[in-house]
Parts: structure tokens; C-alpha cells; sequence
């Protein structure tokens, strides 16, 4: 099904009844970045209710989301929900949502945080961190196809430089 509603309807109408704090995005910026990730990204018209559960197209019931998000999105009736969700994951800072999700799955993996590793272990320089980071990310490959880094695999990067530390 092809949504009508263009991008810019969508933006103008949440924008001028939504507060922006507390999203990953700002309103200067909405036609072009996820509304839930930040990226600058190809954006996807996705209902809050969806077609399939009677949702309308029109822009009240709809948001802009990258692919990877629209493909996580909740699929529920309740458009509070929505943006329960979108809010949940704002971040203040422009593309790092990604970097924070990695974050979250090395502590569930690890079971502790990056943070208290970097502590541990007295890792403070952030240059030479930021640069081991970016090298063994051009080490890693992209699963299935998909034009981005799993949060799996960012926190494995981030255990790589950790054990470059140890050693």
C-alpha cells in the first residue's frame, strides 16, 4: 500500500503539537532524520496504528522512521504507545543511538557497563580509544546485507579495544 501523506505533512503536523524535548530529533530537522534514532537516513512513513489494524493515513497517525526502526516500531493499537517509544530512546546527542545501544548490550553481555570497564581498567584517553574504535570497526562486516552495525557488533568492538588495553 502506498501512503499518500507526504513527509512534510507528517513533520508540520506533530511538530506543531509535540514538545521535541526528550526526542532524537529536533524540528528543523524532522523531514530528514529518524524520529526515534537520530540518523540522517532514508525515512520511512510509518503508522502508529497500523493499516492492518485500521489505522488511517493521514498525519495524525503518522511518524518518520529510518527502515531500522520502522522495522522495531511497536504494532499495537494505542497511539500513546508509539510515542511512549520514540520518547524512551531520545538522545541528546545526533548519532549516537546506535553507539548507546552497543553500550547496553556489553553490559548484558559482560554484565558490566563500559564505563566501569573503562574505569577498571584506568582507560581515559579518548583519542587514542576513538581511534583503536574506529580501526577495528573497519574490521567488521555487515550482517545479512544490512547497511549498519548490529549492536552486538558494536559491543564486541567495544570489547576488542578493551582486551587491546589488557595486553
Amino acid at each position: 500500500m502506498s501512503i499518500k501523506t507526504k513527509v512534510c505533512e507528517i513533520s508540520e503536523y506533530w511538530f506543531s503539537r509535540v514538545d521535541e524535548c526528550g526526542l532524537s530529533v529536533d524540528a528543523l530537522e524532522a523531514n530528514e532524520r529518524c524520529w526515534r534514532c537520530g540518523y540522517k537516513n532514508t525515512l520511512e512513513k510509518c503508522h502508529i496504528i497500523p493499516d492492518s489494524l485500521g489505522g488511517k493515513d493521514e498525519p495524525s497517525n503518522l511518524v518518520l522512521l529510518c527502515h531500522r526502526c520502522h522495522l522495531e516500531n511497536p504494532n499495537v493499537t494505542d497511539p500513546e504507545i508509539m510515542w511512549d517509544w520514540i520518547r524512551a530512546y531520545g538522545t541528546s546527542f545526533y548519532d549516537t543511538f546506535w553507539f548507546l545501544k552497543g553500550m547496553q548490550e556489553y553490559e548484558f553481555i559482560y554484565g558490566k557497563s563500559f564505563e566501569e570497564e573503562l574505569s577498571r581498567l584506568n582507560i581515559d584517553d579518548e583519542i587514542q580509544f576513538k581511534d583503536l574504535f574506529e580501526d577495528e570497526l573497519k574490521k567488521t562486516a555487515f550482517h545479512f546485507g544490512h547497511p549498519y552495525l548490529n549492536s552486538a557488533t558494536v559491543a564486541g568492538v567495544m570489547r576488542i579495544v578493551i582486551k587491546k588495553y589488557i595486553i
